[in-house]
């Protein structure tokens, strides 16, 4: 069909506007061939003619309002401008859909406000998907890209392109952050993270404010993100291109520097910044020339924080941020030092300038060099070097260009350090680039950047040409369709005209070499040289421009600053300065590259590395870098497969979904758009599945054409039938290809059919009801003919005498009737009397037996109540008592504590004593060593000796009556021996007997716990084994004692012996006599020498002295006993001095003395407190007479406390030791005299025989400290073992405590379980009877295993016994290698869990608790493994988890906890476990049985999940109303081609079939039906949140009939749900949301009072998902009508009071929480047969 034919009336065009740029119109009259004018009516109502042009050029023609909000434009049946522009607005405006797919373009419109389209979820909805299977969006490109890059293994790049402010950035960083959440690495370096950390950085120091865009990117970026060859990312690299350094020194009204100058001026004042010295950004040139320095909801501060967190997370140090932020702060101050004028020519600045000053001392450069250079230039000559000044406004240039390069310099180097932390070991495999590239630019002043700009543009767009051309020509290949030739725009002109050689950029360098090059002489040369090319042009009114034809628009161009820019020059002198700076950064950023050195800098190349050129004449200009950089990104993108995205600004103002025709317009020219719409518009762009087209227009074919089988054959031969034109249409191998408007014909005839049916329809309807209301109307007429006629025929009939007969007749009718009715009466009156008798009589008699039966169950309720009442008495009196009872223990255990610190003081003062004897031990060694001294002044003494006879009489009685005073002393000490001897055996005795009698009465406690039975016996044995060793370790104590006691008699006997001797020496006195006769003459002379050695003899002594009584007690004594020394002749100053040592040692027996006595107090007070808490304690045993672990830990209390007593005759020893020690030392002293006058009597002869006995005193003081330090050793020995005691009752206590809390759950228990006969027995009786009936069922089993031959059958007691070695085995076979196929079908219900449970009774049976806990364990880790092994499996977890959960009910259920065993028979209660509590191992299977159902539940829902969205969506299980849409959308993955029978198509039913699949499963193994219950609740709630996400993603699936499709497959889920009785379990509401979307597809959206009724019916989908639903909606047909953006707008006013979450989309992934309920088993274990088939033999049951 020719296109002039459609336009025909009711059709409707578009036609220019100059507001609107294109405005609808409706056609009047039908077009005919040969006519000028068209008659037009607008929307408006207005009519016009529009002349048609050239004699026939036709208007545009619109799209059918079907067709408008597309997906993909390409779709659409009229491609042209108008139409794309009026499908973006209806998307935009109305539906506020944001993005639209061009055929492989991405239109996104910047929305300018914050949508919820990009969380995770979303996310995930879009990873996996085709593009086309969800709406348009970012993630949908993004995951294109990665699918191919995984398929094809070849690397993929997104161009995201558009003007400033178009939302370039935000799309590249959305499409990063999809890559870093669907390709996680895994690894420890989150190098995802680091790449998306990278945006904030590059933004900061990349982006600016500008009139259009608050976020400006001033530079082009192009990142390749690698991946390994699992694909996932592991690294990154960032290319830059064409930074806009002009901004750093100038900036229009109304716009900003650089984001990060105005970051560190907000931060001035932190301390971290304060070495910069900044100001305010007002205060800084180079930040406020724009006038504006905040941006309207940016907090600068905020940003510098994110800023340098991104820093740190890159791994960038803090010297690295000092150093940038150092030169940002430099440029800054640069900025603001003053130049001044020196006349025309010369300038100047002052030496003085405070940022000058700052920026040559934070760059380290020289101020007098800058103050210099900054304002003169060296011009080199071929004779001489001349130093010119220059003149202000070049000064303030260089100084710009200066800021402009080091910023620049700064930008590549913190570019370098980003690739840096962004670069992972690895070998890259493949990676994905996304290019953030400016878009075609034109403004009113154009110049270089533009220029550039639009160039590389130019080749962009070029390179989208080829690509476009390319796949269209791949699809027609695909299809076997021949492929014509198609022109399309070729701007390869435009290039060769910019970069051909004499082209723009050839020429600008070759000017930019002239020293005196201007811009005026290139444009000349422009004119000259290009003059005649087609698209470059003069303009007419200017001289300093030219204009270029651009492929989106003409340019015009100003040369001004083109020749300063590409040159982009800076003074040597300067360069020298910076690269002489003490600041390394910045001497790095001007360094000299060597062409032939392999030495890396730390500059940046942008897009290729930098190549300089020996002459300083010829340096690479910006135009040829420019050029080099965009040759290598193509040959990038040429090597990949590129995917683009263009970003549309809707409007200048940046108002949210606001739509500005004029401004959209121009863009989709500049971007390729409407280019790649002419290309689709010259061949076929229209392009339809046969079963889209098929299940489309069937309603054209007829009832022969429909009966073919073949779908494909049909399609041909009606589409020939409607089109006879066979060049409008072409059949591929699995679509139909149409050319621009057959698919709007189609439609034509479509809607024609139906209007034809609807007056079909109509028309019979209308006669049907005409029909009915004309029959109503005659039946209505002959009934009131009849009664007419009737009336008549009465009156024509009826006489005088026959109304007498009538009369009379009715008369005799009356009474016999009367008499007839009365007869009647009595009788039924008589018999309702007797029946009213006899019902009154049965009436009072149940009354009476009611009243009785009242009365009765009144007497038994009062009983009853009675009962309860005391019954609920007891039970709180027991409660108190249990309070009581702790709060007791608890004072008893701070008692206990108390104990412990007390033990704790005696401890350390038992160290204080021995660190005493060590000194005493000291002290002996220094007397050793002054004995020796003595020995050596013996000649001395000698002398003095016969000079002294006299003195040596008197100094004989006084030793006579020392040895007296000895002897006493000895007496004394003797008998206190004996009394401290005959002291300490009574308190042993005394604590012999209260540790026995401790014994007998825990044995009295022992006696009285044996009533608790077999559950108690094995904790009273440990008790017994206890005490029996305390006894014990009492007497070796005891006997340590009795040894002890014989070592004193020993001590005393040597003291005796002692004695002895000293009688021998005195014998001696009368040889002694005659000797110091001689020595009388030897007197005089020895004055002089033993005064000298008296002196050093008594400064000796008193130290003796003071050492042996202490500093402070013996100072007193010391100073008497030296006065007492002074009163005396100096001959006996020895004697003074052995009676001060003599008194010494009293002292020291005195302190001694009192130390015994605290000694003795110490342990008197601990025998009060032993007998305190003995009293105690017997008070807590009354209380605690039931509790006999409670007893028993008092006991351990007290033998503890007892042990701990222990300690006191150690210290009694030690007491003992010291006063041996005493003893030793005063049998030394008279030894010693002895020896002395024994020296004086014999001389010379007895000097050997002295010297050998002091030698065997020394041996002997030797013995006696080796025996000091090995019993020294003992006490430390017993000191670690009463710790260990002690730790070990710590220890004791927390185990006691754990018994003391089991005890009360099992005390709990048993009260519960006994709770009815606490009236008739107490608690002893019971457990005295029960104990007995155990002891006689042992027996009775006992009796029956000794019998050969039993009499009658036996009886089982439900436990099966297995040996420990058959353990492995029997778990092998009841679980490892356990079937689950048939033996849920063909025996018991968790037939394994009872076996197992049987084999856990027995070994509870026999109280073995290793037995038990092992097997146990092995359950545990055998059901984990098998889990592991085959998690896959569906009916193997559902049958594990149907068995661990029979499992975990036995174990509740035979626990013999009350509250499981209110359903038991008694039989039953009697299998309870007697000796475990099970309670830990329950835990554990429960989370066991969670594990499993979580992996049983993820299993189903990948089975599932596959089935949901072609299921409960897209298959129509409503015949005869098709929800397809008439799209010929066409899929663009370019990775799959389907050929359309391939998949596998999956309706409603498949989804029953899986359930069904999964329910049978769970009936076979007998799964609880709560258990079940919440897993088909589980699987509903993904059916629902699936299909409610494909949704909210799926325009095409917001229709009326889609609406209706939902909602009868929702019925055929809660038939299904009604078939298995699975209506309790709550799955349908999790169906909720999923149902009222399909109520809101399907209810009239046009009125106040529907959106009211949307608000109340809709109350569990969110304010967001009900407004994105709304937007969606699109209608099926031309009859449905859209919905209008007014009642959207009242819908959302309404739902702004409604709380709800702000997410889109609903979590799929939410897991209910599970719960195991407990369901008592009805099956007997002592009934259970062990199958034979499952190979048992080796258990036996019992």
């Amino acid at each position: 069909m020719a296109l002039s034919e459609l336009y025909t009336k009711y059709n409707r065009v578009w036609i220019p506007d100059a507001e609107n740029v294109w405005k609808s119109a409706e056609i009047l009259t039908d077009f005919k061939p040969g006519d000028t004018v068209l008659d037009l009516q607008l929307e408006d109502g207005t009519e016009l003619q529009y002349p048609l042009e050239g004699g026939g050029k036709l208007p545009p023609l619109r799209n059918p309002d079907i067709l408008v909000g597309e997906n993909d434009l390409t779709a659409l049946s009229y491609l042209h401008e108008p139409a794309v522009l009026h499908n973006l607005k209806v998307r935009f405006v109305e539906s506020k859909i944001i993005y639209t797919y061009c055929g492989i373009i991405l239109v996104a419109v910047n929305p300018y406000k914050q949508l919820p389209i990009y969380g995770d979820a979303v996310i995930h909805a879009y990873s996996g998907q085709n593009m086309g299977d969800l709406d348009p969006h970012i993630f949908a490109v993004a995951e294109e890209a990665y699918k191919q890059m995984a398929r094809n293994n070849k690397n993929q790049s997104i161009i995201v392109s558009g003007e400033s402010g178009a939302g370039k950035t935000v799309s590249a960083r959305y499409a990063m952050r999809y890559f870093a959440v669907v390709s996680k690495s895994g690894s420890k370096t989150r190098v995802e993270d680091k790449v998306l950390a990278s945006n904030p950085i590059t933004e900061a120091i990349g982006n600016a404010k500008t009139t259009r865009n608050d976020n400006s990117s001033r530079f082009g970026k192009y990142t390749e993100i690698s991946s390994d060859k699992r694909y996932q990312i592991i690294g990154a690299n960032m290319r830059t291109y064409l930074l806009e350094k002009s901004r750093v020194v100038f900036q229009s009204d109304n716009e900003r520097n650089y984001h990060i100058f105005y970051q560190m001026c907000a931060c001035a004042n932190q301390p971290e910044f304060k070495g910069l010295r900044l100001l305010g950004a007002d205060r800084f040139n180079y930040t406020r020339l724009g006038g504006e320095t905040e941006i309207e909801g940016v907090d600068d501060r905020a940003d510098m924080t994110e800023t340098r967190r991104t820093f740190s997370l890159l791994g960038l140090k803090d010297s690295f941020q000092a150093d940038v932020f150092k030169v940002l702060a430099a440029i800054l101050h640069l900025g603001n030092v003053v130049i001044k004028e020196n006349g025309s020519e010369k300038s100047s600045i002052g030496s003085r300038d405070p940022h000058l000053a700052i920026f040559c001392e934070l760059m380290g450069v020289n101020m007098d060099n800058m103050c210099r250079w900054l304002c003169h230039r060296r011009i080199v000559l071929s004779a001489e070097t001349v130093v010119k000044p220059q003149p202000r406004e070049r000064a303030i240039n260089g100084r710009d260009a200066l800021a402009k390069h080091i910023y620049s310099h700064l930008f590549d180097y913190v570019i370098h350090k980003i690739n840096q932390a962004l670069m992972v070991p690895g070998k890259q495999h493949s990676f994905i680039g996304v290019l953030d590239i400016y878009g075609f630019e034109t403004f009113d002043i154009n110049s270089f950047e533009q220029f550039c700009i639009n160039y590389a543009n130019e080749k962009l767009q070029q390179q989208f040409n080829l690509h476009v051309f390319k796949l269209e020509q791949e699809e027609y290949m695909k299809e076997d369709i021949p492929w014509t030739l198609i022109d399309f725009y070729d701007n390869q002109p435009v290039i060769d005209l910019i970069e051909a050689k004499m082209g723009i950029l050839d020429l600008l360098d070759e000017e930019c070499l002239f020293p005196q090059g201007t811009d005026k002489n290139w444009l000349q040369k422009l004119y000259n040289f290009l003059g005649s090319k087609p698209l470059f042009e003069k303009p007419r009114m200017s001289n300093d421009s030219f204009v270029i034809q651009h492929f989106a628009d003409k340019v015009e161009y100003q040369c001004k600053g083109f020749l300063e820019k590409n040159r982009d020059t800076l003074y040597e002198e300067l360069v020298d300065i910076m690269r002489a700076s003490q600041f390394a950064v910045l001497a790095d950023f001007f360094k000299e590259e060597e062409p032939n050195s392999g030495h890396k800098t730390i500059k940046v190349t942008p897009a290729h590395p930098r190549v300089k050129a020996s002459n300083k004449q010829l340096r690479t200009t910006v135009g040829d870098k420019f050029r080099s950089s965009l040759y290598l990104l193509m040959e990038t993108l040429n090597a990949t497969t590129p995917h683009y995205v263009r970003c549309i600004k809707p409007n200048e103002e940046k108002l949210p979904f606001e739509y500005d025709s004029k401004r959209v317009v121009q863009q989709l020219r500049a971007c390729g758009v409407l280019e790649t719409i002419r290309i689709s518009a010259q061949s076929y762009p229209s392009r339809w599945t046969y079963i889209e087209f098929y299940s489309r227009y069937s309603i054209l074919m007829s009832q022969s054409e429909l009966k073919l089988g073949e779908k494909k054959q049909t399609c041909k031969t009606v589409l020939q039938k409607l089109i006879p034109d066979s060049d409008q249409y072409k059949f591929g191998r699995t679509k139909i290809f149409f050319r621009a408007g057959q698919v709007a014909y189609l439609e034509k005839l479509r809607l024609d059919h139906l209007r034809a049916a609807c007056v079909t329809i109509q028309k019979h309807a209308r006669g049907w009801r005409q029909r009915r209301r004309f029959l109503h109307m005659r039946q209505a007429a002959i009934t009131i003919q009849q009664y007419v006629r009737g009336k008549k025929q009465i009156r024509r009939t009826v006489t005088a005498l026959a109304l007498k007969q009538g009369w009379a007749a009715v008369v005799i009718q009356r009474h016999c009737r009367g008499y007839l009715v009365r007869t009647i009466y009595q009788l039924i009156l008589r018999a309702a009397v007797t029946i009213q008798a006899f019902t009154r009589g049965w009436r009072a008699r149940r009354r009476y037996r009611k009243m009785v039966a009242e009365h009765k169950a009144l007497v038994l309720q009062k009983y009853a109540r009675a009962w309860l009442a005391r019954r609920r008495f007891q039970t709180m009196r027991r409660l108190v008592i249990n309070v009581q009872l702790s709060y007791r223990v608890q004072q008893l255990r701070k008692k206990i504590e108390e104990q412990n610190k007390e033990n704790l003081g005696l401890v350390e003062r038992l160290t204080s004593l021995s660190n005493a004897r060590t000194q005493g031990l000291e002290r002996i060694q220094t007397l050793e060593v002054e004995l020796g001294k003595l020995t050596n002044e013996k000649a001395a003494f000698e002398e003095r000796a016969r000079t002294n006879s006299e003195e040596a009489n008197q100094a004989i009685a006084l030793l006579q009556s020392d040895k007296e005073k000895l002897t006493e002393t000895n007496k004394a000490l003797e008998k206190k021996l004996k009394d401290t001897t005959l002291q300490m055996q009574d308190q042993f005795e005394d604590v012999k007997r209260k540790l026995m009698e401790d014994l007998e009465r825990e044995e009295r406690l022992r006696k009285v716990a044996e009533h608790n039975g077999e559950l108690q016996k094995e904790d009273s044995d440990k008790e017994i084994v206890v005490l029996k060793e305390e006894s014990r370790r009492l007497r070796e104590e005891r006997i340590r004692l009795q040894t002890q006691v014989e070592e004193d008699g020993k001590v005393n006997a040597e003291l005796q012996e002692q004695v002895l001797q000293l009688s021998k020496h005195v014998k001696v006195i009368p040889d002694l006599r005659k000797e110091i006769n001689s020595l009388q003459m030897q007197r005089a002379e020895a004055d002089k020498t033993t005064r000298s050695q008296n002196l050093q003899t008594r400064a000796k002594m008193s130290l003796i002295t003071r050492q042996l009584l202490g500093e402070a007690k013996g100072e007193n004594l010391i100073q008497r006993l030296n006065e007492e020394a002074l009163d005396h002749d100096d001959g006996a100053d020895l004697l003074t001095a052995f009676d001060a040592m003599e008194k010494a040692a009293k002292g020291m027996e005195t302190q001694l003395r009192e130390q015994k006595d605290t000694y003795e107090s110490q342990l008197e007070t601990l025998v009060f407190k032993n007998e305190h808490l003995n009293k105690e304690n017997e008070q807590l045993q009354a209380l605690f007479q039931e509790k006999s672990d409670v007893n028993q830990s008092i006991g351990q209390e007290v033998a503890r406390l007892a042990a701990e007593n222990m300690v006191i005759p150690e210290l009694k020893q030690q007491v003992s030791e010291l006063n041996r020690h005493k003893q030793e030392l005063e049998t030394q002293l008279q030894d010693q005299s002895s020896e002395m006058s024994a020296k004086i009597k014999e001389l010379s002869s007895e000097l050997q025989l002295t010297v050998e006995e002091e030698r065997s005193q020394r041996r002997h003081l030797e013995e006696k400290i080796t025996e000091s330090e090995r019993r020294r050793e003992e006490m430390e020995r017993q000191m670690a073992d009463l710790q260990e005691e002690n730790e070990q009752i710590q220890k004791a206590q927390l185990s006691e405590s754990e018994a003391k809390n089991k005890l009360r759950q099992e005390t709990s228990r048993l009260t519960a379980e006994n709770m009815d006969f606490e009236e008739q027995l107490d608690m002893k009786d019971r457990l005295i009877k029960r104990l007995q009936d155990q002891v006689k069922a042992l027996q009775t089993n006992v009796t029956a295993n000794q019998k050969a031959a039993p009499t009658g059958p036996k009886e089982y007691l439900g436990m099966l016994e297995y040996k420990k070695e058959d353990e492995s085995r029997l778990i092998r076979t009841l679980i490892l290698e356990l079937k689950p196929r048939g033996v849920g079908v063909h025996m018991i219900p968790g037939l394994a869990s009872h076996l197992l449970f049987m084999c856990v009774r027995h070994a509870d049976y026999l109280n073995d608790g290793n037995k038990l806990k092992s097997l146990m364990n092995g359950i545990i880790s055998a059901i984990k493994e098998v889990i592991t092994n085959r998690q896959e499996s569906c009916e193997l977890l559902s049958f594990w988890l149907s068995n661990t959960y029979h499992f975990l009910n036995c174990l509740k259920q035979y626990s013999g906890d009350e509250e499981f065993m209110k359903h038991n028979t008694p039989r039953q209660n009697k299998n309870c476990l007697m000796n475990f509590d099970l309670s830990e191992h329950r835990q554990i299977l429960s989370d066991l049985a969670i594990n499993i159902y979580h992996q049983f539940i993820s299993v189903m829902e990948d089975a599932l999940f596959p089935m949901i969205i072609p299921g409960m969506l897209e298959h129509e299980s409503l015949q005869g109303i098709s929800s397809m849409k008439p799209t010929g959308f066409r899929k663009r993955s370019s990775s799959v081609y389907e050929d359309g029978d391939g998949s596998e198509a999956f309706s409603v039913s498949s989804i029953l079939q899986q359930l069904d699949s999964f329910h049978t499963g769970m009936e076979q193994h007998s799964m609880e039906p709560q258990l079940k219950g919440q897993v088909i609740r589980q699987l509903f709630f993904l059916i629902g949140s699936t299909s409610v996400n494909s949704i909210l993603l799926r325009k095409d699936l917001c229709s009326c009939r889609k609406g209706m499709q939902i909602r009868c497959n929702i019925s055929y889920l809660e038939e299904w749900l009604r078939e298995k009785d699975l209506q309790s379990s709550s799955a349908m509401e999790t169906l909720g949301p999923l149902s009222q979307v399909a109520w809101l597809l399907q209810v009239n959206k046009t009125t106040d009072e529907d959106a009211a009724e949307i608000k109340q019916r809709c109350s569990e989908l969110s304010p967001v998902q009900i407004v994105k639903i709304l937007n969606s909606y699109t209608p099926i047909d031309d009859f449905e009508k859209r919905i209008t953006p007014s009642f959207v707008r009242k819908v959302q006013t309404l739902l702004q009071e409604r709380e709800g979450s702000s997410q889109l989309m609903m979590d799929s992934q939410y897991r209910f929480q599970v719960t195991f309920p407990f369901c008592s088993s009805p099956q007997a274990l002592e009934l259970l047969q062990v199958p034979s088939s499952l190979h048992l033999g080796f258990v036996t049951r019992i």
